[in-house]
């Protein structure tokens, strides 16, 4: 089934954020303006990856549920990709108030009108992956997050299936996502952006020693990198299928952090020059040393091609790191 979306509105939340505003520019390119972009501001830089986007209007978050009275026949679907994604915030409160209650606050209005509702669960939830990385329900109540972070992606999972709601909402879980417009994320942003810096300033990428000698040597901890183009295109997919359910969003392939600093000098014609550094202690603790999303589930039922490692990593370092383009 298609859906049309020729006169109600797709209201997506975290729109000028990293993930948010490449489904803005998904949306765009596809001919769709009528969206209703939310956001929190503060003193950040990310409006900057709005400029150039089209939409109807852009709300705060403080003020979506005020918007949203009485305007249910006007919308379609929501895409709820705001939350707090620093993993090494500590303030269990913010968490639980920004990405939980939030999150069911938002799902409650839109399950009442019978919107479509696809919101961002995340990879963290999977803790340290001895559970596997395999998207079933069944497994939902057996995994152990790692951080508070993943914690609070965790307990809406657990929400949506204790609420029986699993099959009237599409729940995704983002893998580490990499690509333009995350220059506002700072520490957090991803290792490729992190590596074109280090490069370029001391001409080589420091990694971290293993911590776990035994199953992986220094540099070849493993983890599923998903571009955000990639990103993207899956998640406004789920606006034209009829799937519900939690679902994995990854490439279903490992690639070791060595492999990922060669594709960054190669990206910037250099030769690599890689330096091994100790895991910090504090960071050691709770270290993903292998993540590979099981695609199995969305794959047999929507046949989807990624880009290959060093071809994402060239065009996102050549067409946009090395220009300070947005997308």
């Amino acid at each position: 089934m298609t859906r049309v979306f020729d006169d109600q509105f797709i209201v997506i939340t975290g729109a000028a954020g990293f993930i948010g505003s490449g489904v803005v520019r998904h949306l765009n390119d596809q001919g769709l303006s009528n969206l209703i972009l939310v956001d929190d501001f503060k003193k950040s830089s990310k409006w900057k990856n709005l400029v150039g986007k089209n939409y109807s209007d852009l709300i705060s978050r403080h003020d979506l549920f005020d918007w949203l009275k009485g305007r249910d026949q006007e919308i379609e679907a929501f895409i709820h990709l705001g939350a707090c994604s620093d993993t090494v915030e500590t303030d269990g409160d913010y968490f639980l108030k920004t990405n939980y209650r939030y999150t069911i606050r938002l799902a409650d209005y839109a399950l009442q009108h019978n919107h479509r509702f696809i919101y961002a669960s995340s990879a963290a939830t999977y803790g340290n992956g001895k559970q596997g990385f395999i998207d079933s329900h069944q497994q939902i109540d057996k995994l152990s997050p790692l951080n508070i972070y993943g914690y609070s992606k965790h307990m809406v999972d657990q929400w949506m299936k204790n609420q029986n709601v699993l099959d009237k909402v599409v729940g995704l879980k983002y893998f580490n996502v990499f690509g333009p417009n995350e220059y506002h994320k700072g520490r957090m942003a991803s290792m490729i952006m992190h590596m074109t810096d280090m490069i370029q300033k001391e001409g080589k990428v420091k990694l971290f020693q293993t911590n776990d000698p035994e199953n992986f040597t220094d540099g070849e901890q493993q983890r599923d990198f998903i571009y955000v183009k990639d990103a993207a295109r899956i998640t406004c997919d789920y606006l034209e299928n009829d799937l519900c359910g939690i679902f994995n969003v990854g490439t279903g392939e490992a690639i070791s952090w060595n492999r990922l600093a060669k594709a960054v000098f190669k990206a910037l014609g250099k030769e690599p020059n890689l330096e091994y550094v100790p895991m910090p202690q504090d960071l050691s603790k709770n270290y993903q040393n292998f993540t590979c999303a099981d695609m199995g589930k969305y794959q047999g039922l929507r046949p989807f091609k990624t880009h290959a490692i060093e071809d994402a990593v060239e065009d996102y370092v050549q067409n946009y790191l090395v220009t300070g383009s947005k997308w």
